[in-house]
């Protein structure tokens, strides 16, 4: 008796679900932008914090993986690749591996040490539906809508006022705008990502595997060994352990496997258009708090620039219809959306 009417109370309808999957995507998503640039005045380096992004998500993923493959192990069957811990083909988790997991972790974190939060909050989230549309046109020859086309237009203009100047302080000196193009080639790279997921129908646990194991078994080596030989700094030995386990959890679990497994249920409850729309707040809240957290300043372009974005990703998504296939659904949210990628 007691035993089901726990089972009765932890059953929760899909609609509620789904709400709690969307409030988990927007915070971590969120508070990746802002802890991000506050890890920036903090002892790690920007690589010492894609370490330990790896080697958090590396923890639950791996071990995921090769329990997934198992019974086709079992049966004999050749699945996955790179020593069969990835689900994927090689080609395509080394592919997506180095656009979705190496190269965007490391401009990201980069343009943080840079460039304020609030910079980030218009250029990476609000960057990749320019960047997936653009190349989505280019690769997969999609064409662009009117609705969609005028919300680019709105996109680019807000990322002009944010990276424009700060691109005109370059003269001066400045090096926020290193920080911003950073920013933008991370959006490009996750862009890339989304187009390879498309193009493969990648599932969306299956890929974020991929991922990162490809950078457990080529990162990590790499990391170690540049550092050995004195090629690489790194503040790991001087920085508390709590520091490390901090940036484990939260850019490894929380941004890498749990935002992963939320944003997937969240597009499974409402669907790639209503989910586009829910994720148009991220811009808009990670300003919000760094001017709350982290005290930055909230100056006219930038209050422009989020206006903008946001209103080019929701104008971009009005009139769109959701594909029919849940796989469908999933792979065109990777175009709109960041993902995982937080």
């Amino acid at each position: 008796m007691g035993r089901g009417r726990i089972i009765g109370v932890m059953h929760f309808p899909p609609r509620t679900v789904g709400l709690i999957a969307a409030v988990i995507t927007v915070l971590i998503w969120t508070s990746f932008i802002v802890i991000a640039r506050a890890s920036a005045s903090h002892h790690l380096l920007p690589l010492d914090i894609v370490l330990a992004r790896i080697l958090g998500a590396s923890c639950i993923l791996v071990p995921w993986a090769w329990w997934l493959m198992r019974p086709a192990r079992r049966a004999g069957q050749a699945v996955g690749s790179l020593f069969g811990l990835s689900p994927l083909p090689w080609r395509v988790t080394v592919q997506a591996g180095v656009l979705g997991g190496l190269l965007y972790a490391v401009l990201a974190y980069n343009g943080f040490f840079y460039a304020p939060a609030a910079h980030a909050s218009v250029l990476m989230p609000g960057s990749l539906p320019l960047w997936t549309t653009l190349l989505a046109w280019v690769v997969l020859r999609e064409q662009i809508s009117a609705s969609r086309a005028v919300g680019l237009v709105f996109i680019v203009l807000g990322d002009l006022l944010v990276g424009g100047a700060s691109l005109l302080k370059a003269f001066d000196g400045g090096d926020v705008w290193k920080g911003d193009l950073l920013f933008m080639l991370a959006a490009l790279c996750w862009s890339a990502y989304s187009i390879t997921a498309r193009r493969h129908r990648l599932d969306a646990v299956r890929a974020t595997m991929a991922i990162t194991v490809l950078a457990v078994i080529s990162f990590v080596p790499m990391f170690v060994v540049a550092v050995a030989m004195g090629w690489l700094p790194t503040h790991l030995m001087t920085a508390s352990w709590q520091e490390i386990a901090f940036q484990a959890g939260f850019q490894g679990v929380g941004s890498v496997v749990i935002s992963g497994i939320s944003f997937t249920q969240m597009i499974r409850s409402f669907g790639p258009v209503r989910s586009t729309m829910i994720t148009a707040l991220v811009p808009g809240l990670s300003a919000l708090g760094a001017v709350v957290f982290l005290h930055e300043p909230m100056q006219w372009n930038l209050v422009a620039g989020l206006t903008l974005v946001t209103c080019g990703i929701l104008f971009g998504v009005r009139q769109a219809s959701p594909p029919a296939t849940p796989a469908e659904a999933l792979a065109a949210a990777k175009i709109e959306t960041q993902g995982s990628a937080a």
